[in-house]
């Protein structure tokens, strides 16, 4: 059976937009920039993969949401980068996400996050960062 980390769903629930933190252990904690980057790999390749989610990831600029990706957890976690992409309203805009999905790819994250060595600790503070956007997300 999965662990849920700081209940992960229940954290993913919230829908106010987040500031980012004004310091930098988290994104130290994540293994700076090449952490992060291995981080998002990991969970992209994890969701290509994942038979709940894979169609999600098709006929997309795979490259691009890498990078974009790394940008937004590293703004998330206190580092030192600038989000580049769009509002996230406007990246799902027609994609008609679900809270299943959603969950699908907190899963990923978190496997690959797992397989990285992120402590549970430093997971739940991603998480937490992270569970704003939800409602920017689903059902858009």
């Amino acid at each position: 059976m999965r662990r849920l980390l700081f209940p992960a769903v229940l954290v993913l629930l919230s829908a106010c937009t987040s500031q980012p933190p004004q310091d930098d252990s988290l994104y130290r904690g994540l293994g700076e920039r090449a952490g992060i980057t291995r981080i998002v790999e990991g969970t992209l390749l994890n969701a290509v993969r994942n038979p709940r989610i894979a169609h999600h990831f098709q006929d997309i600029d795979i490259e691009r949401l890498r990078d974009k990706l790394v940008e937004q957890i590293c703004v998330e976690a206190g580092g030192p980068c600038e989000y580049t992409g769009d509002s996230m309203e406007e990246s799902h805009k027609g994609q008609h996400l679900t809270r299943s999905d959603f969950n699908a790819l907190v899963e990923d994250l978190i496997d690959a996050m797992d397989a990285e060595g992120v402590p549970v600790r430093q997971q739940n503070r991603l998480l937490a960062r992270l569970a704003p956007m939800r409602g920017q997300i689903i059902e858009r």
